[in-house]
């Protein structure tokens, strides 16, 4: 993936890979806006609770943030679940996660 990038440049990709302006993940994080500039753009160092918030806000692992390793913290999981679903009731799951999808990224 993107191993290679800072911190800073991982949550930025993060963030524009799931379409959330700065402002969008400043309000699901709980901190500025500014601030997410400052830590994009490696001007800034945070905390391990500033991390966290961070990552829960972008469903991925501590571990991807920090390192680009092990990226999302859900993912077998939910493989999981999908693949126990008949073929013919995945159309219906597929549409039931668009609409969460669109609840949580419209808060």
């Amino acid at each position: 993936m993107h191993e290679k990038n800072t911190v800073g440049k991982r949550i930025m990709i993060l963030r524009q890979e799931r379409g959330y302006s700065r402002e969008t993940l400043a309000r699901l994080s709980e901190i500025s806006s500014k601030f997410i500039y400052e830590i994009e753009t490696d001007k800034k160092g945070f905390s391990a609770y500033t991390l966290q918030k961070i990552a829960e806000s972008l469903e991925v692992s501590l571990d991807y943030i920090m390192t680009g390793k092990n990226y999302r913290i859900y993912d077998e999981e939910v493989f999981d679940m999908i693949y126990h679903f008949k073929p013919n009731t995945l159309e219906a799951v597929k549409e039931l996660l668009k609409a969460a999808y669109k609840i949580a990224i419209d808060g």
